[in-house]
């Protein structure tokens, strides 16, 4: 992904703030970056059960590679932004390495509420529940809408049923879709594709990724969960070291660097570039 130079040029500046809707995060965690994190919904939501709760487990791991402090095990991806956590499940995935699910319009309410926290980033290692087209889906969309208009950049997950499609996030044009690979840049077997993940995604790594573990210390796990906050830190690390660029200059950097547009029409996005997408925004803001 040749985003180690990029992470050498900066760990992300705390004035750009992160938000992951996700389950809780263990936010005493001892190998948590010594950064601000805000808690955002309901206080109830932000408990966290430790090792045994996996909704915790999924919520800690994403926030690792993050805002991890760098060399304690954890990727640490955008270390010195600001992470607003604001968690949207609490019930635990059916197993390990699945994307949990949320209703569309309890993702809505999320991602409206980030924005007006001041995200410049939303990282969403999540699937939408099974439910019906409707107004769950509009406001969804709306949502997206909104965020998009604010400037905002949302990283959304593929997903991991192995199947060709695309839902209301990977469909939505101003997301950018993250599909999971292995370490020679193959997506996984269980990765979803499609003309939409294709055309403006991206991959990134999803197999055997370490990062923090609720209980303490670090595990490692496989995924489209764990491929999204690669590209969602590669572009807080780009705001953060690009101030005077635009959330959608900064999309359109990470999607573009990342391979060249006749490779757009296959369903299978090309892997992140995140040092190719620092030198485009250098040489256009000529800084």
């Amino acid at each position: 992904m040749r985003l180690p130079p990029l992470m050498a040029v900066t760990a992300g500046r705390s004035g750009i703030a992160v938000a992951l809707i996700d389950g809780p995060v263990a936010v005493d965690h001892p190998r948590l970056a010594a950064h601000a994190l805000r808690p955002l919904g309901p206080p109830r939501a932000q408990r966290c059960g430790g090792g045994a709760d996996r909704a915790c487990g999924h919520g800690t791991f994403v926030a690792g590679i993050l805002a991890g402090a760098r060399g304690a095990g954890a990727p640490g991806v955008c270390a010195g932004c600001t992470l607003l956590v604001r968690p949207v499940f609490g019930a635990a995935p059916a197993a390990p390495g699945d994307v949990p699910g949320v209703r569309p319009q309890e993702l809505a309410a999320a991602i409206t509420e980030v924005v007006d926290a001041g995200a410049h980033v939303i990282n969403l290692s999540l699937a939408l529940t099974p439910h019906p087209e409707g107004a769950g889906v509009r406001a969804l969309e709306a949502a997206l809408d909104g965020a998009a208009r604010r400037g905002v950049i949302t990283v959304v997950a593929a997903g991991n049923d192995g199947t060709l499609g695309g839902s209301a996030l990977t469909r939505h044009p101003a997301t950018i879709p993250v599909v999971a690979c292995d370490t020679a840049g193959r997506p996984l077997d269980s990765a979803n594709l499609g003309r939409s993940i294709g055309a403006r995604g991206l991959c990134a790594p999803g197999a055997g990724v370490t990062s923090l573990s609720a209980g303490g210390g670090c595990r490692a796990l496989a995924g489209t969960s764990v491929a999204v906050p690669f590209v969602a830190g590669a572009a807080a690390l780009l705001r953060s070291e690009f101030p005077r660029a635009s959330g959608p200059r900064v999309r359109h950097a990470l999607v573009a660097a990342a391979g060249p547009a006749a490779r757009r029409g296959a369903v299978t996005p090309p892997l992140l570039d995140a040092w190719a997408a620092h030198r485009m925004l250098k040489r256009s803001l000529g800084s």
